[in-house]
């Protein structure tokens, strides 16, 4: 199967990690190429190029202030990305909340079993003093 072209599809868009830290970067405020090479570590030829992706897919926005080219992650076109990882939130809720529940079976032994099985236990403790 083809895979989509990076500068038409968002998800490929930010599937590349450096893609990711420049969304983070300009996320709050806008900021020259400059200061996000700076920022980042990576060479201006790479800011410019990962900034091109990003702007084709709409993902960030540019803004002109004289000279300077001014970059800002696009929250609206963020929007789809959220929602689509945010599905499986309910997944890893429920994930967690078996992993604490079973934690804090561990470490009260006293309710090693619900109900039904401590009864059980008290009754046996209870036919074994006789």
């Amino acid at each position: 199967m083809a895979r989509a072209a990076t500068t038409s599809d968002a998800f490929n868009a930010v599937a590349e990690p450096r893609r990711r830290a420049i969304l983070n970067y300009i996320a709050f405020e806008e900021r020259p190429v400059g200061e996000i090479v700076d920022s980042l570590g990576l060479g201006q030829p790479s800011v410019s190029k990962h900034l091109r992706v990003l702007l084709q897919v709409g993902l960030v926005n540019v803004r002109r202030d004289g000279r300077r080219m001014l970059y800002r992650t696009n929250a609206e076109a963020i929007r789809p990305l959220h929602a689509w990882t945010s599905t499986f939130s309910r997944y890893w809720r429920h994930q967690l909340s078996r992993v604490k529940e079973r934690a804090e079976r561990k470490n009260n032994p006293s309710n090693d079993g619900g109900p039904e099985f401590t009864s059980r236990r008290k009754n046996d403790l209870d036919s074994s003093k006789n």
